[in-house]
């Protein structure tokens, strides 16, 4: 289990990055967010994207809808990625129903675990998926 302090230095250091994201983020995924990305993806979406983000998981066949390629995000957006959208995607609390059930989760409410005290979920649920978002930039395919 994690110390208060070790706790309190992480949120610390997502929040900062979220603040700060808008300033140095590139193309090719924040250096500090990407990995923690990385980490993410492969505990919540490799199962359904792959490993390799290709839509090619194990758990694939079973879907009605199959997974997205997630390395042709931008390819399939004229080379630009939108970190934005992908954000409000990936999140899924704001998506209308009207436009039709997803079978995608609704990871902003799964992803907002508390992780020390002081920490709001929907901070953290942001933090995680921006950095889902940076570590995405990094496996698009050229």
């Amino acid at each position: 289990m994690m110390s208060s302090w070790v706790s309190s230095a992480l949120a610390g250091s997502i929040l900062l990055a979220v603040i700060a994201l808008p300033s140095y983020a590139s193309e090719e995924g924040d250096s500090v967010l990407a990995p923690a990305g990385a980490d993410l993806f492969g505990q919540y979406c490799a199962s359904c994207h792959g490993v390799s983000g290709e839509g090619n998981g194990p758990a694939a066949s079973a879907l009605n809808v199959p997974p997205a390629d997630l390395t042709r995000i931008a390819a399939r957006r004229g080379g630009d990625f939108p970190d934005s959208e992908i954000a409000r995607f990936i999140d899924g609390r704001f998506d209308l129903p009207a436009h039709g059930s997803r079978e995608m989760p609704i990871w902003g409410r799964r992803l907002g675990a508390s992780i020390a005290k002081g920490t709001e979920p929907d901070e953290v649920a942001r933090g995680r998926i921006l950095s889902l978002v940076e570590y995405l930039k990094t496996i698009q395919r050229k």
